[in-house]
């Protein structure tokens, strides 16, 4: 059976991020990071919406494509530079994944859709752009989080937090409170949003 033009696009998505020189290992199992990084989006997008649009799913699978091709290091390394470097990696995400749509055969609407999603347009007014904030920040909070913070300062952590909090919406800070964290992070958590 023809794979589907969804099942295409996130196989190609896929085999972009397969690229990623950065290796994370997890019980002993070396990924490429964004392809490890790409799957749990996507998993976790699922969990916290079932019903996500097909849409919704490939800006989710595609949020840090090939993420590596840019480094931080290639901007100052203040709070301008890191968020110009944001911002150009949003830009280089979407563009990469609209060219894979096109590729694939989607209609312009769609791709569109999927483009302002990964921008992540209009944040509180979207409900996907919304939808896709809340799975970073899950995905950060659940995957990342304590590795985080064992190398950043409790006051820094906690600022991070506090901006993390922030961007999600009730659902999102909802699901967050019901991660499991370590005692040390929860306890950082608490600190947060008190």
């Amino acid at each position: 059976m023809k794979p589907t033009k969804f099942e295409t696009a996130i196989a190609l998505i896929d085999k972009k991020n397969a690229e990623d020189p950065n290796i994370y290992t997890v019980s002993g199992l070396d990924y490429p990071k964004e392809l490890l990084y790409s799957q749990r989006m996507s998993r976790k997008l699922l969990q916290f919406d079932s019903n996500a649009s097909k849409a919704l799913q490939i800006a989710a699978r595609a949020q840090h494509i090939c993420r590596w091709i840019i480094p931080r290091n290639e901007f100052p390394m203040d709070r301008i530079g890191y968020l110009k470097w944001r911002e150009t990696l949003k830009k280089m995400h979407a563009k990469t994944t609209v060219d894979i749509l096109q590729k694939v055969g989607f209609d312009e609407q769609f791709i569109n859709r999927v483009e302002k999603i990964i921008l992540k347009k209009m944040i509180k007014k979207n409900d996907e752009s919304q939808t896709i904030e809340d799975v970073i920040c899950l995905v950060f909070l659940d995957y990342y989080f304590d590795e985080f913070a064992v190398k950043h300062s409790d006051e820094k952590v906690i600022d991070i937090l506090q901006k993390t909090w922030v961007k999600m919406s009730d659902k999102g800070r909802e699901a967050a409170l019901q991660l499991s964290f370590s005692d040390k992070g929860l306890n950082l958590v608490k600190k947060a949003i008190s």
